[in-house]
């Protein structure tokens, strides 16, 4: 598995990783991918504003992906928003890890300093690797998500680097 910054040639691959971990309602907050041409878009800007986002690839198929997207705000600009996803097959092989290592040290790079996520408060195995990535809990949403009808918490987290740790 190669861990690489995504690039164009990855969108269709990421679009359907991507909608793999949607579809399994648990993950995200999305129920399935946005359409094809807009997740073409999202990458392309990525691409084009150097933003911290990397794919795990098995020979050229996109298996997990983790992106740190920054805010826009002049007050809020150090701070970048962490998703991700593994599909299930590949899962528990540490990549996860990887990809959250060479996210964070680019976003870092590229002046972020406050990583945050939120996570599904049952999610307890990303919730363990986000702690020894060195997240640290700030709040639960209570009744942040819901799926079929059913209410789940929702764990926040961040991770402070360079100065504003």
């Amino acid at each position: 598995i190669v861990i690489a910054p995504i690039s164009e040639a990855h969108a269709a691959s990421f679009h359907a990783c991507l909608d793999v971990v949607a579809r399994e309602m648990r993950y995200l907050a999305q129920l399935e991918a946005p359409p094809l041409q807009k997740v073409r878009d999202f990458v392309r800007q990525n691409v084009a504003d150097d933003v911290s986002q990397f794919v795990a690839l098995h020979a050229d198929r996109v298996v997990g992906w983790a992106d740190i997207v920054p805010a826009w705000a002049a007050a809020v600009a150090h701070t970048g928003r962490l998703g991700m996803g593994v599909l299930p097959a590949w899962r528990g092989q540490g990549l996860g890890r990887r990809l959250l290592q060479a996210c964070i040290a680019k976003a870092q790079a590229r002046g972020i300093t406050r990583v945050e996520l939120e996570a599904r408060a049952d999610n307890a195995r990303a919730i363990a690797l986000y702690e020894r990535m060195g997240f640290r809990h700030e709040a639960v949403k209570r009744k942040a998500l819901r799926f079929d009808g059913c209410y789940f918490d929702a764990a926040q987290m961040v991770l402070l680097l360079g100065d504003a740790a």
